[in-house]
């Protein structure tokens, strides 16, 4: 049977897009007065551990970093069918770029146990970097594989992939344990269910602070983040607007006017 630790992300719902703001001091997201969804690709991540739950057998750990009402996008998770979640949650947490955010979910899958395989989407909708997942491989001294479109082969301990490379594929015969970031072409994933949800009412979801990962404060967080903002603003993008007015056919005059006028046609 296989240990899957599949690592999934709170992100600020894209319909309170407008609502997100950002810390002058800190310069990072300020995500308490936005809901909160999973992460778009670690559905496909979720959906794809499931899979192999149903064909080949595995005990599956979701794993999330983030403020304690990041809890219900595990609980999610757990009512889709994995069996265990874990939050890593605590303000020394908080201001994290990509790679303290790697560093710490590494810890905590050290933490866990030995596993077979990491999951996780290619890239968060809110920050896009795709360095997350390669990170952990590298924090695990696993092999990765990114862009992951397809299991050809999950046979054994040898597996065989297929993932997105510029205008094509690569096949990658990978050994495991792994660390695998998927795209959206990997499957679809599933809805929630009634019987889930009664389901995962049962489960509970453990909580571990940095004390409880060994680590020194000073290694996550903002303060174990590397990556320095200098400075940010506003980008004004207003245009000046000339309103036409008139019949369609003088409308229509005094446009090819103006567009000829400012030499956009001949």
């Amino acid at each position: 049977m296989l240990n899957i630790v599949v690592c999934v992300k709170a992100v600020p719902d894209p319909n309170e897009a407008c609502n997100i703001k950002i810390d002058p001091e800190t310069k990072t997201l300020l995500r308490c007065d936005v809901p909160m969804v999973i992460n778009p690709l670690d559905k496909n991540a979720i959906e794809a551990a499931l899979q192999l739950k149903r064909t080949r057998g595995a005990e599956i750990t979701v794993l999330s970093m983030g403020p304690p009402p990041a809890g219900q996008i595990i609980k999610e998770c757990l009512a889709l069918g994995a069996d265990h979640g874990i939050l890593l949650s605590d303000p020394a947490f908080g201001g994290a770029d990509a790679y303290a955010t790697a560093f710490t979910l590494a810890k905590g899958i050290q933490k866990i146990g030995p596993c077979d395989l990491v999951l996780c989407g290619m890239a968060s909708s809110d920050g896009a970097t795709e360095w997350v997942g390669p990170q952990i491989a590298t924090f695990l001294h696993f092999p990765v594989v990114t862009m992951v479109r397809e299991i050809e082969d999950d046979a054994g301990r040898d597996w065989l992939v297929k993932a997105d490379w510029e205008d094509g594929y690569r096949r990658v015969a990978v050994e495991l344990p792994a660390v695998f970031t998927v795209t959206r072409d990997l499957n679809r994933p599933k809805a929630l269910s009634f019987s889930g949800i009664i389901k995962a009412r049962k489960k509970e979801i453990t909580t571990w602070t940095v004390a409880d990962l060994d680590t020194a404060a000073r290694a996550v967080g903002l303060k174990g983040s590397p990556t320095i903002v200098g400075s940010f603003g506003i980008i004004d993008n207003r245009r000046s607007v000339q309103m036409l007015t008139g019949t369609a056919e003088e409308k229509a005059d005094a446009l090819v006017k103006i567009l000829a006028e400012a030499g956009a046609i001949g």
